[in-house]
């Protein structure tokens, strides 16, 4: 006797529309004992589907283990290490979320009068604060719902003030360093300046004669990404300051890598005229799959009247009030007052640290990237093999010279161990002599031990590199989805949605 049953995929396993049988149901309703009514009549003048959508039809434990499994598959930092975590995944502690989930900040309308909302103005008046005390700037605003669009917003905060002084039609290059972010020259293009690139020195900083070169009447301002991706500290910041007001141009600081620094220098001290701060990064608010975020920027006294509404402001009887009559604001950059949520969960998080716990934080993270640093060489690259700062680079080029394996190999062998891969082919080839980029951004929430797992991973993999180099090319080994084409992926897309198709 044969047997008739043959192995098929584990049915929780597959998407909706492959488990899909016709006519399973998750709940079936009694017949109709109320008579019953013409949908074209009762919704007259609606636009409706000449034919119903083509649904999945699933029974709910098929709905339920379906999503369990997608659960499961999900890495978070709650789970394993992630070592891209100052950039995107730092942990983000529970209190931010069970706080504001109180009925106090999910049931507040934003169109409530200023005497009901009282608490949420005072909450963003003291963020305000505590971010001009890091900044050392005396200026802020709280609007920008991301760190581009920070940088965004800095820069129209800029061009607003050229073109008050009537130099807007000649103030029209933006210089930027190619160890900055990537959306520095996006920022300046879309503002339509023209982008001039600043090339590094070989200790990876600003080359100062060159710079002196390219600035002039035609500059408006300069972004400076400070620690660079390169995770150093640009050791030339007050001289690229004098360099740029001599010339009557503003410096720009992208704030993003301020978990370095953070209460332990302020950019405004050292010339800083902008800067904007990413909330969702150093100051813990949740940013995966995208958002919400937050980048609020802050500014020196010339600047200040340019920053959009609404401003927090505390009047002499303690109230505190919106200020909307700003008459060289640049206007609304978000609706209301920004990404409130990730606002709240910032300052939850300050006001727990404190002036002492905000430098403890940065101090933490330069020291974990430094251990790790000093920990993997000889085993990896290392871009700049000196002090970093929360973030340290290695690159490829040991085990491409040996093996012709690259770092995205490394990085897909350490999903195998249960380890998010970190960022890699960033910062660009252009920077790093060519080789592929792994950049390491342990933060200051792990733990020694945590810290000594992913280096004997890493170790590990490096002696892989060697042995076995086809385990690494192959790699991931334990995943539903192995190696993908990931180029092709990003350029020729297939999207299919059976529903979209009917």
């Amino acid at each position: 006797m044969t047997n008739a049953t043959t192995a098929v995929t584990n049915p929780a396993e597959q998407l909706l529309f492959e488990m899909s049988v016709e006519g399973r149901r998750c709940l079936r309703l009694p017949e109709l004992d109320v008579p019953k009514v013409d949908v074209k009549t009762a919704l007259k003048g609606a636009k409706l589907r000449n034919q119903p959508a083509k649904l999945p039809e699933l029974s709910e434990l098929d709905v339920v283990r379906h999503f369990k499994n997608l659960a499961d598959k999900n890495f978070s930092v709650d789970k394993n290490f992630y070592p891209l975590g100052s950039c995107t995944m730092k942990y983000n502690p529970k209190i931010n979320v069970t706080l504001l989930s109180k009925p106090g900040f999910t049931k507040a309308h934003p169109h409530l009068p200023e005497a009901d909302i009282q608490g949420h103005i005072e909450l963003m008046y003291n963020l305000e604060g505590y971010l001009r005390e890091i900044s050392g700037l005396p200026a802020v605003t709280l609007q920008p719902a991301a760190g581009a669009h920070g940088e965004m917003t800095g820069i129209m905060v800029i061009q607003a003030f050229f073109r008050d002084k009537g130099e807007g039609k000649t103030r029209t290059e933006v210089i930027i360093p190619d160890s900055a972010h990537g959306t520095n020259p996006a920022t300046a293009a879309l503002a339509g300046f023209k982008t001039v690139t600043l090339k590094s020195n070989a200790d990876g900083g600003c080359d100062l004669e060159a710079l002196k070169a390219m600035v002039g009447p035609q500059t408006a301002a300069m972004m400076i990404t400070n620690p660079t991706t390169l995770g150093l500290i640009e050791p030339n910041m007050l001289q690229i300051a004098e360099i740029l007001h001599a010339a009557g141009a503003k410096l720009y600081m992208d704030g993003a890598n301020m978990n370095a620094i953070q209460g332990v220098v302020r950019p405004g001290d050292y010339g800083v005229d902008v800067m904007h701060f990413n909330l969702h990064k150093t100051y813990s608010v949740p940013h995966g799959s995208g958002g919400p975020g937050a980048g609020p920027i802050a500014v020196r006294e010339d600047l200040e009247p340019y920053l959009p509404t609404p401003r927090p402001i505390k009047k002499p009887d303690g109230t505190f009030t919106l200020e909307f009559k700003r008459p060289k604001t640049i206007g609304k950059v978000r609706s209301f007052f920004g990404n409130y949520g990730a606002l709240v969960m910032a300052y939850i998080y300050m006001s727990q640290l404190g002036r002492e716990g905000v430098r403890r934080n940065a101090e933490y993270a330069v020291l974990a990237a430094n251990y790790i640093r000093a920990k993997l060489r000889g085993h990896y690259h290392i871009q700049n093999d000196k002090t970093c700062a929360h973030e340290v680079v290695f690159t490829d080029a040991k085990q491409d010279a040996e093996s012709h394996l690259h770092a995205i190999d490394v990085a897909k062998r350490l999903i195998d161990y249960g380890i998010h891969p970190m960022t890699i082919y960033f910062p660009q080839a252009n920077v790093t002599g060519g080789h592929g980029a792994m950049m390491v951004e342990p933060t200051e929430t792990e733990s020694k031990q945590t810290l000594d797992f992913f280096i004997d991973v890493m170790k590990k993999i490096a002696a892989e590199c060697k042995e076995n180099p086809d385990l690494l090319k192959n790699a991931p080994h334990n995943m539903p989805v192995v190696r993908l084409d990931e180029v092709r992926a990003t350029t020729q897309p297939q999207l299919y949605c059976p529903m979209c198709m009917a």
